[in-house]
């Protein structure tokens, strides 16, 4: 069952702080969004070509602490850190059926497929017990849209269009294989290293670099 890139994840002090760095490294700041209850999160978002979006993703310090772990590692992250590409997720048609078919470490790896809701908006997403990014943001998180509109259906198109992800980590053969189980297909290049992520988007300008 194919995987595909669905969007990017920066995590920001703020939301404001978020849209700022983004807007710096695209000339573009995310706008919309709105509240993860179930979180205690919120979020903006940027539209990246025809079938994947940027999430500008903080804490929501007006909400009540959620009573699991926050999701891509947030509780975790310094509060000081600056804004910056911590993760990605992939997109499947259907999500229980792929964990199920997955090795059994690597299904445990990304975690329980957990029900989630925003607004109208619902949809399934793997998220480890413990909140954490898996394999330091490197390997996907794997969401299924269900029966709700994608999101980018209601984001302006603002001609930016990422052209790769690049994901560099010091275990790059096994990330491969991981990626090869879940059937994924899209713009990636893995290279050896230590961990980080930088996407390469095209504006009208050129090629511009979001890390």
């Amino acid at each position: 069952m194919t995987t595909t890139i669905d969007h990017l994840i920066v995590a920001a002090p703020t939301l404001d702080e978020g849209a700022a760095h983004v807007a710096a490294c695209l000339g573009i700041a995310p706008s919309g969004g709105g509240r993860h209850d179930r979180m205690g999160t919120h979020n903006r978002l940027l539209r990246l070509g025809p079938s994947a979006y940027l999430e500008v993703i903080a804490i929501d310090r007006d909400a009540p602490s959620p009573a699991r772990p926050r999701w891509f590692g947030l509780d975790d992250r310094d509060p000081r850190a600056p804004p910056a590409l911590i993760g990605w997720v992939v997109r499947t048609a259907d999500v229980d059926a792929l964990t199920a078919s997955l090795p059994e470490d690597l299904a445990t790896k990304l975690g329980p497929v957990t029900p989630m809701r925003r607004d109208d908006l619902a949809w399934s997403l793997t998220i480890p017990a413990d909140g954490g990014l898996v394999d330091d943001g490197a390997m996907p998180g794997v969401i299924d849209w269900l029966a709700s509109p994608h999101p980018i259906t209601r984001l302006e198109d603002h001609g930016l269009v990422l052209e790769s992800l690049v994901v560099t980590h010091p275990r790059a053969d096994a990330l491969r294989e991981a990626l090869h189980s879940i059937d994924f297909s899209g713009p990636v290049v893995v290279r050896d290293g230590d961990a980080r992520l930088e996407a390469l988007i095209r504006a009208s300008d050129g090629v511009r670099r979001l890390t």
